[in-house]
């Protein structure tokens, strides 16, 4: 049973876009207090970690290579790319292959600070990109480039007195300070008190949840309608009556099912027309979404696009592992669930619809069912070798793994578009 739309792009689409060498590319989203993303780190396999190597020149025009290969906007859905440079890269202005509008040149706090480096970055900003400083240590010196940046972002597991008074000295109203490596709702709440606006970790992913709390009965409803389309055929009348007792889930299905993405000839009005129309499988999909889309009611947006994400590269790299596509897409979907309802798996597994292996799954268990979503959770994060061991154990490729992703990350915008 296929669980997707139809992406945007294919992944023979995505492969066909890109040239040479499939790398790993990852990305992190960069959030205001509102939870809304302002920005995407975006983290390439020879970025950071790589650039300040004896091969250093090397890595850094590699970096640029990707960046130009995948191409910024699909990543970052418009908004702004931040991306780690050496200072070769900028004194000799090689970034002018990318975007300036949609481009904060990230510099890192092990830079040589030279007139040459200075003068360079006020080019490239009079350019139209923003520059971001990062992890500088906080000396008088750095005055001069502090001036010219936009973005400070400051590892948040190291922010104490001396960066606090270096901050107090900056006269930069236009200054945005962004919190690195906020891994907790605690990190996060500190993180405000010392003023930050800006915050990237995954915090957002791991709210406070609320133990020995039941699962609210509007979302039991949503599990047994995500059960009931496990049924084959579905029983439409059954499913019809169930869509019916949630307004807000009604509202968002018949949106979803005539909109543009399924070019209907004419306007269907109920949920039995409905299936009929746009066929059982389809149907299957655009519930699967609906469901998610309600189930994420006020978290953060960003979750809801990283289930998208999850399920969908789970679902498209499911048959290489031997997998189950159709459990696949569910257990990456739902493995974001105790994010948006504030509930641990431990609470939220027996009411949904999946056999015990994926459950355990869910609740961290190694098995091979959780294979692909390790790797995708280590994706996440940058951290490659993590990744190299999954693939290496498992006997899998990295190049078709990486093209998966990158097939979820344009399909997972084009669905979450069209649920708004």
């Amino acid at each position: 049973m296929a669980t997707g739309l139809q992406p945007a792009m294919s992944i023979e689409g995505t492969q066909a876009k890109w040239a040479g060498e499939m790398r790993y590319v990852a990305r992190q989203p960069i959030l205001n207090l509102r939870g809304q993303v302002q920005g995407y780190e975006l983290l390439f396999r020879n970025a950071p970690e790589e650039l300040f190597s004896p091969g250093a020149a090397m890595a850094a025009r590699t970096m640029l290579d990707n960046a130009v290969i995948f191409g910024l906007d699909w990543l970052t859905n418009g908004l702004p790319a931040f991306i780690n440079c050496t200072v070769e890269v900028l004194t000799e202005e090689l970034v002018l292959v990318l975007a300036p509008a949609k481009t904060v040149l990230t510099i890192p706090g092990t830079a040589e600070l030279t007139p040459k480096l200075v003068d360079s970055c006020r080019r490239l900003k009079a350019r139209g990109f923003r520059i971001a400083l990062d992890d500088f240590t906080w000396q008088a010196k750095y005055r001069s480039l502090a001036e010219l940046a936009d973005y400070i972002r400051v590892d948040f597991n190291r922010f104490g007195v001396a960066e606090r008074q270096y901050l107090r000295r900056l006269d930069c109203s236009a200054l945005e300070m962004v919190a690195k490596k906020v891994e907790t709702p605690e990190d996060y709440k500190r993180a405000c008190v010392e003023g930050f606006r800006l915050f990237q970790g995954a915090y957002f992913c791991r709210p406070v949840l609320l133990k020995k709390r039941k699962v609210p009965a509007n979302r039991q409803l949503h599990f047994e309608i995500v059960r009931l389309l496990h049924h084959d055929p579905i029983d439409i009348p059954e499913v019809s009556q169930l869509v019916l007792r949630d307004a807000s889930l009604t509202y968002r299905l018949l949106r979803l099912v005539n909109s543009p993405i399924y070019a209907m000839h004419q306007e269907v009005r109920n949920i039995a027309s409905a299936i009929i129309a746009v066929g059982e499988d389809s149907f299957r999909r655009i519930v699967s979404l609906a469901v998610l889309s309600e189930l994420n009611g006020e978290a953060p947006p960003e979750i809801l696009h990283m289930a998208l994400v999850r399920g969908r590269f789970c679902e498209l790299a499911a048959p290489a592992s031997r997998l189950d596509p159709s459990e696949q897409y569910l257990l990456g979907m739902l493995s974001m669930v105790p994010a948006m309802l504030g509930l641990p798996m431990e609470e939220l597994t027996p009411s949904l619809p999946l056999r015990g292996e994926i459950c355990e799954a869910l609740q961290g268990a190694d098995n091979p069912e959780r294979t692909l979503l390790n790797w995708i959770e280590e994706h996440e994060r940058g951290e490659w070798e993590a990744c190299d061991r999954i693939v290496h154990v498992e006997g899998l490729s990295q190049e078709h793994l990486a093209k998966c992703y990158a097939a979820s990350v344009v399909w997972a915008a084009a669905a979450l578009h069209s649920s708004i």
